[in-house]
């Protein structure tokens, strides 16, 4: 790890000791209760879960000088008009502390965490078994592999995003656990066998076309796919792959199950596949593309080779 990375440990393990604990909401509901605290109090962070969780700016003043300065060593502090502003949030999760992008996640390269991390991990703890090697795809904080490690042999955590993979380092030293990380494009470098492969794919469709968000295909599936596609050729005897995705559901159809469910009829394979939660992201729906959407579903699939 690098000294920025260095940096963010430190801070991280500061705000442990300080006891910091903060749940990230939906990005709709961080903007409207920072909206609120716009209206009545200026929107300035009166603590550090105001600064490290809702994303507020304050006043140097607000945090340690100590703070500041691992902020600003991992050149993640930004200061305007005289107002400082941490660039990363930090969240909790089943006794974990992770470190990924600050609100609003408008940069390209931005790491992604929130309710959906949550969803992932709870279908993790219903479905994933004890295994040798987890391989967790995209994996952006690094939240699914870390939330697995009492249950592995041995850990990767391998994304596309450079960011990512700083900040599931950084995680993965907050929790006291040894991992590997890995640059790669779904599965090209990951090398080995695979026992266990688990994923929680963006699944938006995203003009922008930023890594965290943006699935492809016709409505977001794509990537998610494309996952299944890619572990089922690696998967060895009695492997198991684990999805959490999103799907779009037209005309009562849900397109991810519609494109998968043949790829798994033709490999032979035993899988199951259920509805989590019936209508995540219905603000997603007044957007170009999501004109003939009724809701997005979140959904999990998990593959038996």
């Amino acid at each position: 790890m690098d000294s920025r990375g260095d940096a963010l440990v430190a801070l991280g393990r500061s705000l442990q000791q300080q006891g910091y604990v903060f749940v990230t909401p939906t990005p709709e509901t961080h903007r409207r209760v920072n909206q609120r605290a716009e209206a009545s109090e200026g929107g300035l962070a009166r603590d550090i879960r105001d600064a490290f969780g809702w994303s507020r700016p304050f006043r140097a003043d607000l945090l340690p000088v100590s703070m500041l300065t691992l902020l600003e060593s991992a050149g993640e502090l930004e200061q305007t008009d005289g107002l400082y502003r941490s660039r990363v949030r930090f969240s909790s999760l089943r006794g974990l502390l992770l470190v990924h992008s600050a609100f609003p996640t408008a940069a390209a390269n931005a790491v992604f965490f929130g309710p959906d991390t949550y969803r992932y991990c709870t279908l993790l703890e219903h479905w994933a078994p004890r295994a040798r090697r987890v391989v967790d795809i995209g994996c952006g904080s690094g939240a699914g592999g870390l939330f697995l490690a009492s249950k592995a042999e041995e850990v990767l955590l391998a994304d596309i995003n450079p960011a990512a993979l700083v900040f599931s380092q950084v995680n993965a030293a907050l929790a006291g656990v040894t991992v590997r990380v890995v640059e790669s494009d779904v599965l090209a470098s990951v090398e080995g066998p695979l026992d266990l492969v688990i994923a929680n794919p963006p699944y938006m469709r995203d003009p922008a076309a930023r890594l965290y968000r943006d699935g492809g295909g016709a409505h977001g599936e794509g990537l998610s796919v494309r996952i299944v596609r890619e572990a089922l050729a690696r998967l060895s005897h009695g492997g198991k792959l684990i999805v959490y995705t999103g799907s779009a559901v037209v005309a009562g159809r849900d397109s991810f199950h519609d494109a998968v469910t043949p790829i798994l009829k033709d490999a032979g394979v035993a899988f199951s596949y259920e509805e989590l939660d019936p209508d995540v992201f219905g603000e997603e729906l007044s957007e170009p593309g999501y004109e003939q959407v009724e809701r997005i579903a979140a959904v999990g699939l998990k593959v038996v080779r």
